[in-house]
C-alpha cells in the first residue's frame, strides 16, 4: 500500500509523469542500452526497442500500476502483475535487474522532469516503483520455483523431430528434449521463449505458444515468418534454417492465461497466428475427452494462409470462418461479424489476436452478455492493450 504522503504527491504529479512517460522511458532505454549493450544479447527483444512497442508497453504499465494503488490502495493490482511477471520469467528477468531498471529509469526522471523532481516527488515515485517491483519480484520467484529453477535459469535444449509448412509463411517445429528427459509440465495457452544466436552474434529471444503439448513428449511451436528486421529476424531465422535434427534452446512454458478447469460453455476467438493458444486448448479438451460445448470463432485472410485450419477443422464440430478472400461455404466472406453468431449463455471466452480485432471482439461479447471477468486474452509481445488505457 502506497503511504498517504507518497499518495498525495503521487496523485498531484500524476499527470506530468504521465504526459512524459514516453519521452522518459525513451531515454531510459536510451541511455541503460548505451551503458549495458550486454542487456540487449539475449534478454531484451530488439525489435520491440526499434518498433517502440516496448517502450509504450512500459510506460503503460507505470501508469496503470500508480493509478491503481491512487484508485484502490487496499488492493494489488494482481492480473496486471501477473501478465508481466510471465513476460519476465518467460525471458529470465532476475531480481538484480530491477536495481538496473531502477537506476537509468529514475536519471531519465530526473532529466527529463529536472526541476519539477524534487526530493519528496523522486521518493514518492521511488515508492511506487519499489512497491512493482518487489510485488514482481515475488511473483516471479514463485513462477521460477513452479518451473523448477531458480534465477531466471529454465532453459534446455530441444531437438527439431519434425518439421511441417503450415502455409507460405507458417511453420510448425514439433519438439522433443534433446537430453530425452522428461518435458516440463505445460498448460494449454502458455508459450515458451526460443533463444537464438543471430548472424551478427547477438542472442535474441522470441515468445511462442505451444500449440500442442502432448503426453508423448513433444511440443510444437508454429511460427509465423514476421517480415521487417529487427521485428520479423528470429522468425525468417528460424523458417530459413531449422530443419529435422537440428536443436534449439527453449524456455521453460509460462504464461497466465490459461484454459480453466469446468463445465462452462466456451468461445474461443482468434485472428491470424492467434489460432496457436486456441489450438492448444482445443487438442487438451479432445485429449480428456471433455464434453464441454466449445464455439470456435477464427478469422483470417484466406483459407490458405489459415495455420493449423486443418487442426482446428478436426477438433471442433461447432464453428465458424471468416475469410477475407477464398472462402467457401460454411465459411463465410469478409471480417469477423460476432451479430451473425449466437454467444452461449454463461460462457467463458478466451481471445487471441491484433489488439484492435481483440478489442472490437470484446464489446460484441459484452454486448452478447458475457461477463467482463470472464473474457480473457492474450497478446503476443508487451501488451499494448494496457498500454492504451
Amino acid at each position: 500500500m502506497l503511504s498517504v504522503e507518497s499518495a498525495t504527491i503521487v496523485r498531484a504529479t500524476l499527470p506530468i509523469v504521465g504526459a512524459s512517460l514516453d519521452a522518459i522511458t525513451t531515454r531510459f532505454y536510451e541511455t541503460m542500452f548505451a551503458e549495458r549493450p550486454e542487456l540487449l544479447d539475449g534478454l531484451f527483444n530488439r525489435g520491440n526497442q526499434a518498433n517502440g512497442e516496448q517502450r509504450r508497453a512500459l510506460a503503460g504499465s507505470i501508469a496503470s500500476f500508480a493509478t491503481m494503488l491512487l484508485d484502490n490502495p487496499g488492493e494489488r493490482p494482481e492480473d496486471m502483475l501477473a501478465r508481466i511477471a510471465h513476460k519476465h520469467t518467460a525471458v529470465g528477468v532476475t531480481e538484480d535487474q530491477y536495481v538496473i531498471v531502477h537506476k537509468y529509469l529514475f536519471g531519465a526522471i530526473a532529466e527529463v522532469l529536472g526541476d519539477a523532481v524534487t526530493a519528496q516527488v523522486a521518493a514518492a515515485w521511488d515508492e511506487v516503483y519499489w512497491l512493482m517491483a518487489g510485488a514482481l519480484i515475488a511473483l516471479e520467484a514463485r513462477i521460477y520455483a513452479d518451473a523448477g529453477a531458480r534465477n531466471g535459469d529454465t532453459w534446455r535444449q530441444w531437438r527439431v523431430v519434425a518439421r511441417r509448412e503450415e502455409t507460405p509463411n507458417a511453420v510448425s517445429f514439433l519438439l522433443r528434449p534433446a537430453d530425452d528427459a522428461p518435458p516440463p509440465p505445460a498448460r494449454p495457452g502458455q508459450y515458451v521463449s526460443v533463444r537464438v544466436r543471430m548472424p551478427d552474434g547477438v542472442h535474441q529471444l522470441r515468445q511462442y505458444t505451444l500449440s500442442s503439448a502432448g503426453e508423448d513428449g513433444l511440443h510444437r511451436i508454429t511460427v509465423k515468418r514476421v517480415d521487417g528486421d529487427p521485428a520479423g529476424e528470429v522468425s525468417t531465422l528460424l523458417h530459413a534454417t531449422v530443419r529435422t535434427g537440428d536443436e534449439l534452446t527453449l524456455s521453460a512454458p509460462f504464461g497466465e492465461v490459461t484454459l480453466e478447469d469446468g463445465d462452462a460453455p466456451l468461445v474461443l476467438v482468434s485472428a491470424g497466428i492467434g489460432c496457436t493458444p486456441i489450438v492448444a486448448m482445443l487438442d487438451h479438451l479432445a485429449a480428456i475427452g471433455s464434453r464441454r460445448r466449445v464455439l470456435v470463432l477464427h478469422a483470417d485472410r484466406s483459407p490458405a494462409e489459415h495455420a493449423l485450419r486443418e487442426d482446428m477443422l478436426r477438433l471442433t464440430a461447432e464453428r465458424v470462418f471468416w475469410y477475407e478472400s477464398g472462402g467457401a461455404a460454411p465459411d463465410r466472406d469478409g471480417l469477423m461479424d460476432l451479430d451473425q453468431v449466437e454467444i452461449p449463455a454463461g460462457a467463458l471466452a478466451y481471445l487471441c489476436g491484433p489488439v484492435p480485432f481483440m478489442r472490437e471482439v470484446r464489446g460484441r461479447l459484452l454486448k452478447a452478455g458475457v461477463a467482463a471477468r470472464d473474457i480473457h486474452y492474450e497478446v503476443f509481445g508487451p501488451d499494448l492493450w494496457l498500454a492504451d488505457n
